[in-house]
């Protein structure tokens, strides 16, 4: 048996499936892409996580459109954080140009055009479906973590929630939470003491600080109602086909704390909702984190501790995480252990330093008898990967330098008008457009203590007319003073001995 058919063997045994599965591609050894030889990912093991890595323009963005289409395909939802803006044109049909018939007629498998169906979804102001919310869905251990607290002051956020859940005062924003802050230093200190005790003043400062440094990276916007239901995410089409649902990040580039907010409350609420699932034949729905070092980088240990115990135990409610970044080295051991399906891109090696880290992205990936890991690393084409993942019986599979297939959506992005088009035709802009502002802790603290002052400023007037008294009274109690003065009363009886006498 020659090579190439002892590699072909080895490769079709490792990702043999029996349910159903997509297929990514075909496999490559030594330079040629092998038509007989399909990577195919079961659906069954895509909710076990998942890795796409690679340098800036080798096919990381096309790789998930692939994913996309045909987990759509197969009735998954999706859900695309995509913080470049260049994913959108998977609602358009693409084209058949020479080059992608070409690359399909190597791999064998047949090529047609199409487009899905999609949600544009926005954190800030951009059109779209706006995801929203509110500070109590976070709970105090969440809202602590996002903010970096320490142990004390995650026990005063845990006080605060408990007096606003004691006292029927809801917190739905950013302006509440202040409010209430604002409340238990100053007028409600005395109030607080005494039901759940001493509140160091110097704490509910750093908390306060640190809620408006989230505030400046655009918090305000995404804390508030109408709040984000996750059901919403795990729509189908009139065709079977499941949403891609796009959230649009492009101008929260420069705000992770924002971005990473928002995954890890996403992450919890789908969590905290969706039912177990067990070994479900299907992920109920498929979420991709593009530019996922912008969540990691600044994250603090705290933060990161609670998403990796979120991705261990999310894929039990079917639900699959998948991870886009440059480097794998980006991604917290903790995390990447974790991850079920590996695609690696080619990686770039222009400095020592690029050289080492590729080394050790190397290491990641199961040895090949077949490969010189780190030397392919460096020169797979565009649109060409590694690829690892896991097989039906949660085994890995062989490590396959892969040729991988071309998306049948455009390959670019929408334009402004066909945006606005999509747009115009969601039910979901329209059930989320509106921006409520109902009664909350805010409106009733300031009720509270505008009522406080008002009763103040009566009191003290009150106590103020009752220290002046009137003139009239002055005037009768000074005669009565003058009546009734020694001095006055000998005065009368020596007149009155007079006219006597007389």
């Amino acid at each position: 048996m020659s090579k190439k058919e002892d590699f072909s063997e080895y490769i079709n045994s490792g990702y043999l499936s029996k349910g159903e599965s997509i297929t990514l591609g075909g496999a490559i050894l030594d330079g040629e892409t092998l038509s007989n030889t399909p990577v195919k990912i079961p659906l069954k093991t895509l909710n076990r996580h998942g890795l796409i890595a690679g340098a800036t323009g080798t096919g990381k963005t096309k790789t998930i459109q692939v994913l996309s289409e045909q987990l759509s395909s197969f009735g998954i939802p999706v859900l695309m954080m995509d913080i470049k803006g260049d994913f959108s044109g998977v609602a358009k049909e693409g084209e058949e140009k020479d080059f992608i018939k070409e690359r399909h007629a190597k791999l064998n498998i047949p090529y047609s055009v199409s487009s899905f169906p999609v949600e544009l979804m926005s954190l800030s102001k951009q059109d779209g479906v706006r995801l929203r919310s509110t500070v109590s869905e976070f709970g105090p251990v969440l809202f602590s973590r996002i903010l970096d607290l320490n142990d004390t002051q995650a026990g005063v956020v845990s006080v605060i929630f408990k007096f606003c859940d004691d006292k029927k005062m809801p917190l739905l924003d950013l302006k509440d939470i202040k409010k209430v802050i604002n409340y238990i230093t100053d007028e409600g200190k005395d109030e607080i003491e005494e039901s759940y005790g001493k509140i160091s003043t110097s704490t509910t400062g750093t908390i306060l600080r640190k809620i408006i440094e989230l505030e400046q990276q655009g918090a305000d916007l995404f804390f508030g109602e109408m709040s984000f239901e996750i059901d919403d995410l795990m729509r189908l089409d009139e065709n079977g086909k499941g949403y891609i649902n796009i959230i649009r990040l492009t101008d929260i580039q420069d705000k992770p704390k924002l971005f990473s907010t928002f995954m890890l409350s996403l992450l919890a609420e789908i969590y905290q909702q969706m039912p177990e699932k067990g070994d479900a034949d299907q992920p109920e729905l498929v979420i991709f984190i593009d530019e996922a070092h912008l969540i990691f980088n600044e994250a603090s240990k705290a933060l990161l501790e609670q998403i990796e115990t979120i991705v261990k135990l999310i894929r039990s409610k079917g639900i699959g995480v998948y991870f886009v970044t440059q480097n794998p080295m980006d991604i917290p051991s903790g995390v990447l252990a974790q991850l079920g399906l590996k695609i690696q891109h080619a990686l770039r090696a222009f400095t020592a330093n690029d050289r080492q880290a590729i080394k050790q992205s190397a290491d990641n990936y199961p040895t090949s008898a077949y490969y010189k890991t780190d030397e392919v690393l460096t020169s797979l084409g565009i649109g060409e990967a590694f690829v690892t993942a896991l097989n039906e019986k949660g085994i890995p599979t062989p490590l396959v330098a892969t040729m991988m297939r071309a998306p049948m959506s455009r390959m670019d992005v929408l334009t402004d008008a066909e945006i606005q088009e999509i747009n115009a035709k969601s039910k979901l802009v329209k059930k989320y457009s509106e921006v409520l502002d109902r009664e909350s802790a805010y409106e009733m603290l300031t009720k509270k203590i505008e009522s406080a002052q008002e009763q103040a400023v009566t009191e003290q007037e009150n106590k103020k007319e009752s220290a002046e008294p009137s003139t009239a009274s002055v005037v009768t109690k000074s005669v009565l003073k003058v009546v009734t003065s020694a001095t006055f009363i000998r005065g009368a009886f020596g007149i009155l001995s007079k006219m006597f006498k007389k």
